[in-house]
């Protein structure tokens, strides 16, 4: 399939700028793939569509305040500096991404806080716009870990157009985040509550945790027509042996298993069997799917909805089956449903 086949026209006033009151308010559409029917409903009613013994496999990582802004030495240039990840604990050696990136070169200090709490050195390029920084700290890495959480900022996506507040501390994070390593939020969990955790436990419905840290290459624009030629971004993930414990039980007895995110699908899908079980791995996977795809784990799917010409669309229509899919999208514009991070949810099953 060819990227042009997953542009569609979307109106800017239905990107969610804040999340709904509570998370599980948030709207939901089903998509039922083996009739083709689409239902409008809430996130709470996704308890009637999983039985006793069905298990969501969802994903624990924790967003960090990855978003900080510095001043350049002499010039006080004001730098956005976006953490993508940590390359070496001991050295404080850091990805990162940069803005403006034409003013910042190897060799340049950057300095951040009101006080110049910290310091940080650039000392290679990497991409256009990457940077691979040294933070100059003295202090102990729990220290240097407080200083990073007190300067940064919660990473809301740029198209959420207005500035981080206390609220999205607690709100950009699923209730089960437990491991930190994300720089956006895996957002189909966004819309658990524990309340609403607790009523599908007592359902009899299992939870299995994995861990994907999402990076910035979920979302990077794909640049190349012929989806084949396009390469992921390695991710790093986990699947840990009471996971697929979880995860095969249910398979073997024919229960439902649903993936809630597009990151837990790639995990999925990057560690199992040749008898279509799960595996317990750890590593770096640039999975990319796309039409036509056969899924070996996951038979259900929670998502959000997504922009235009990205991987996360591509992935949801090759779930549900891309006519059907943009046919969901069309009457999710004209329901005026909210999308992205914020916004509502998709029930594939």
């Amino acid at each position: 399939m060819k990227l042009s086949q997953f542009r569609f026209d979307l109106p800017l006033n239905l990107i969610a700028q804040h999340p709904a009151k509570k998370r599980e308010d948030a709207r939901m559409m089903v998509i039922h793939r083996a009739t083709g029917q689409i239902e409008n409903k809430h996130f709470r009613d996704v308890l009637d569509y999983f039985d006793d013994k069905d298990v969501f496999v969802v994903n624990n990582t924790k967003v960090f305040p990855a978003r900080m802004y510095g001043r350049k030495e002499k010039t006080g240039a004001k730098i956005e500096v976006f953490l993508l990840r940590e390359l070496n604990h001991q050295n404080k050696l850091w990805d990162v991404i940069v803005d403006p990136a034409r003013k910042i070169r190897v060799g340049n200090k950057l300095y951040f806080g009101e006080a110049e709490d910290l310091v940080a050195e650039v000392i290679d390029n990497t991409t256009s716009r990457g940077r691979t920084i040294r933070f100059l700290f003295d202090g102990s890495n729990e220290e240097f870990k407080q200083v990073l959480n007190t300067l940064g900022e919660t990473p809301l996506p740029k198209y959420i157009k207005r500035k981080p507040d206390e609220e999205d501390k607690e709100r950009y994070q699923t209730v089960y985040a437990k491991h930190e390593g994300a720089v956006a939020a895996p957002t189909a969990g966004l819309h658990f509550s524990i309340e609403l955790i607790k009523r599908l436990e007592i359902k009899g419905i299992r939870f299995a945790e994995i861990t994907l840290h999402t990076g910035l290459g979920t979302f990077r624009p794909i640049e190349v027509e012929d989806l084949s030629k396009h390469k992921m971004d390695a991710e790093y993930y986990r699947i840990e042996d009471k996971a697929c414990g979880i995860v095969n039980k249910a398979r073997l007895e024919g229960k439902r298993i649903c993936s809630v995110g597009t990151t837990t699908m790639r995990a999925l899908e990057s560690s199992f069997t040749s008898d279509k079980l799960l595996k317990p791995s750890e590593g770096w996977t640039n999975t990319f799917i796309h039409p036509p795809y056969n899924f070996s784990i996951a038979d259900s799917l929670i998502t959000n909805f997504h922009l235009p010409k990205t991987s996360l669309l591509i992935m949801a229509c090759a779930f549900a089956g891309y006519d059907l899919a943009m046919e969901a999208y069309k009457k999710a514009i004209k329901d005026k449903y909210r999308f992205f991070s914020y916004g509502d949810a998709m029930l594939i099953i």
